[in-house]
């Protein structure tokens, strides 16, 4: 599909250098991700504009609610994978305002909605979730494929996956599996399927509410241009019930699905602190580069083939897993966020 054929107000408004473009209508702000040809990764810049934004928006009495969405054909592909390689670990900095940023929106004090038409991926995925409505249409699709690349679920994916209906959390943080349109609303980690031919209007109808863009308010307009899902047999949803048997068995994989499971029982904040932590030992390469090999094999040299190290499961022992949850050398660089949080979509 040409971007032509995208709703107007997603693809031909002029395109500004910078890469989070914010709009002050009425009483809503729109902010939307502005690197289209870069598949709007999460950058530190637009970390940092984003965080900017949404705690000046939070402070303003006259601002009532926040749209987030994304220039082009893509909501977010989440990090920005080729600066993570080309910088190493001296993204950590940046990393550490991720984070907050993740945090900051889970528990936003305002209304605040993802208009998602097209890709979204990773940490994309992290955007649109744990935001109050979370809108989809049929060209959405949402994956969170860090596993293939010598990486985990970050950016509150560990809090955000172990909420989902039965064992789908686990299958989808460990095979990287698409959820696509109507399935990204019936699995959870959206609130609303709109058909994209209405995705215009109803932006524009949330732009006119005029009388202070209560959270009801808000729901009652999305209502409108929302259609009932239903799933047919050919989804994976439809198959939760093999997922949960084949992800409820201890094997090798239990590495990855006991670290998804673990976050039922834990907070926000301790989801984001161990992902943080977590995150920082694998830039350090405490005990592997599987994550630059990773992002070589599919990003750089796309030979989709990384030689992994160890370079089969079996080889890869507690003790080396034990160093990626170890507690940060010095202890100023663990993520500092608060322990009590807000009241988050995801519970």
């Amino acid at each position: 599909m040409g971007i032509t054929s995208l709703p107007s107000t997603i693809t031909t408004f002029p395109m500004p250098s910078e890469v989070v473009i914010a709009e002050e209508i009425g009483h809503g702000r729109v902010l939307t991700l502005n690197r289209p040809n870069n598949l709007n990764y999460v950058s530190e810049k637009v970390a940092l504009t984003l965080g900017q934004k949404l705690e000046k928006y939070e402070k303003d009495d006259n601002a009532k609610f926040v749209i987030l969405k994304g220039a082009g054909r893509t909501f977010s592909a989440g990090g920005d994978l080729e600066r993570i390689y080309d910088a190493r670990d001296s993204v950590l900095e940046g990393v550490y305002r991720i984070y907050w940023l993740f945090y900051h929106i889970h528990t936003y004090k305002k209304p605040h909605i993802a208009l998602v038409h097209g890709m979204s991926m990773g940490g994309g995925v992290g955007l649109m979730a744990p935001m109050k409505f979370s809108v989809v249409t049929e060209k959405a699709f949402c994956s969170t494929p860090e596993a293939n690349l010598g990486y985990h679920p970050d950016c509150g994916l560990s809090y955000i996956l172990s909420r989902l209906p039965g064992r789908l959390g686990e299958y989808l943080g460990l095979t990287g599996a698409k959820l696509k349109g109507k399935e990204v609303v019936a699995a959870g980690l959206a609130t609303h399927f709109v058909p994209s031919h209405k995705l215009f209007q109803l932006e524009k109808s949330l732009l006119s509410i005029n009388n202070g863009g209560e959270e009801d308010t808000i729901r009652s307009v999305i209502d409108e241009f929302s259609t009932n899902v239903q799933i047919d047999e050919t989804s994976v949803l439809s198959k939760l019930s093999i997922i949960d048997d084949c992800f409820s068995r201890e094997t090798v994989e239990e590495i990855l699905d006991s670290f998804i499971r673990e976050g039922r029982t834990q907070t926000l904040s301790e989801c984001l602190r161990k992902e943080f932590r977590i995150t920082i030992n694998i830039l350090r390469t405490i005990i592997s580069d599987d994550l630059y090999e990773g992002i070589r094999a599919a990003i750089i040299d796309k030979d989709k083939s990384p030689k992994w190290n160890p370079s089969t499961l079996d080889k890869v022992h507690d003790e080396q897993l034990d160093l990626i949850f170890k507690p940060l050398e010095q202890h100023d660089l663990e993520l500092q966020i608060p322990i009590n949080e807000e009241e988050c979509r995801f519970k």
